[in-house]
């Protein structure tokens, strides 16, 4: 029997905490779901599955988007809904093909702006090159949802025979940032709270498989694994990737890319950005031998212009991440405690 199957949760209800990507929800997947759902795909516990069917290849992921606001600085719940799944889908080096979009409205909710959010998904999949193919409509009472939920499913197809999974870290290999963090957390936060700066925060929700093809393509089998940080963000990602792999994960503060206002916004409300969900960005760990291609790629494209070396994996402190900072000390990056911020996504 699993051993897993053993262990207790240690709450009696659900939390916030439980859906923030961070320790709680490695609780309640660990000690609730994987004991009932135990199989070699999910054990992997990727943002996908990579299944074979038929002699083909294909990745299959899911995820369900509960946003408030639903409309903020940069997008919205459904244009968010078709990039999320869509990078999902396309992190272990799949090209996405195929959405589906179930929608869970509550009664009383505007049919403009529902359109406005339909429409919004239509544009953002033909930036993607997807097609949305299925779906589901439900109406709740009012007062029993909020205004609206979406879930999407996404399906694509591995064109290569690479296998990208987070247990695939060696030490020295390369951690590369796409762009700057927190976009999408604090651009939501800000509005929520009021806050105005020089610059508007906006949201980075963008589709991110075009820069995936130019990852694979200059780093092949050198690109160990890919990740978007959504809930939890980098610091949950880096955590991730740390104990599957079973390597330390060693970061330099410097490195991090953080917009000013995005910065300034984290100060004042007290967050740490490593901490805070991204919509856009990527995070590729490769071996030295394809680190400065899949650089020249990544900062090439659109999307990975910014892109920055922010550390290596080691042989020091497996299953750990740890970060050189400005004044020259280490401190430990553990995954995130608690909910600083709900319904991000």
């Amino acid at each position: 029997m699993d051993s897993r199957r053993q262990r207790r949760m240690t709450d009696d209800t659900i939390q916030l905490a439980h859906g923030s990507g961070g320790k709680k929800s490695h609780e309640l997947i660990h000690q609730l779901f994987l004991p009932f759902f135990n199989n070699p795909y999910l054990n992997k516990l990727n943002d996908q599955a990579v299944l074979n069917c038929g002699g083909k290849r294909l990745s299959f992921s899911t995820d369900t988007y509960v946003v408030d606001p639903i409309f903020f600085p940069g997008g919205n719940i459904g244009e968010l809904a078709v990039n999320g799944t869509v990078n999902d889908v396309c992190m272990c080096g799949a090209r996405p093909f195929f959405l589906s979009a179930g929608f869970i409205i509550e009664e009383g909710f505007s049919i403009e702006e529902l359109r406005a959010i339909v429409k919004s998904m239509q544009e953002a999949a033909k930036r993607a090159n997807v097609l949305i193919v299925t779906g589901d409509v439900k109406v709740v009472n009012r007062g029993k949802g909020d205004k609206v939920f979406i879930n999407t499913t996404g399906i694509g197809f591995m064109e290569h025979d690479l296998e990208l999974s987070s247990e695939k870290l060696k030490p020295g290999d390369a951690v590369l940032l796409s762009g700057s963090i927190g976009d999408h957390g604090m651009a939501i936060l800000s509005l929520r709270e009021g806050l105005s700066f020089e610059t508007t925060i906006k949201s980075d929700t963008a589709p991110l498989n075009g820069l995936v093809e130019e990852i694979i393509k200059a780093g092949g089998r050198h690109v160990r694994a890919m990740r978007d940080p959504t809930r939890g963000g980098l610091a949950a990602t880096l955590n991730e990737f740390a104990e599957a792999s079973k390597v330390g994960i060693h970061i330099m503060e410097d490195s991090l890319p953080v917009n000013p206002a995005v910065l300034g916004a984290c100060e004042i409300l007290g967050i740490d950005p490593l901490y805070v969900a991204n919509e856009g960005k990527l995070v590729a760990v490769v071996a030295p031998e394809g680190e400065e291609a899949v650089l020249r790629a990544m900062r090439a494209h659109p999307l990975g212009k910014e892109t920055a070396r922010i550390g290596e994996a080691g042989y020091k402190n497996p299953g750990m991440v740890d970060m050189l900072t400005k004044i020259g000390g280490r401190r430990i990056v553990d995954m995130p405690v608690g909910e600083q911020l709900p319904r991000i996504c």
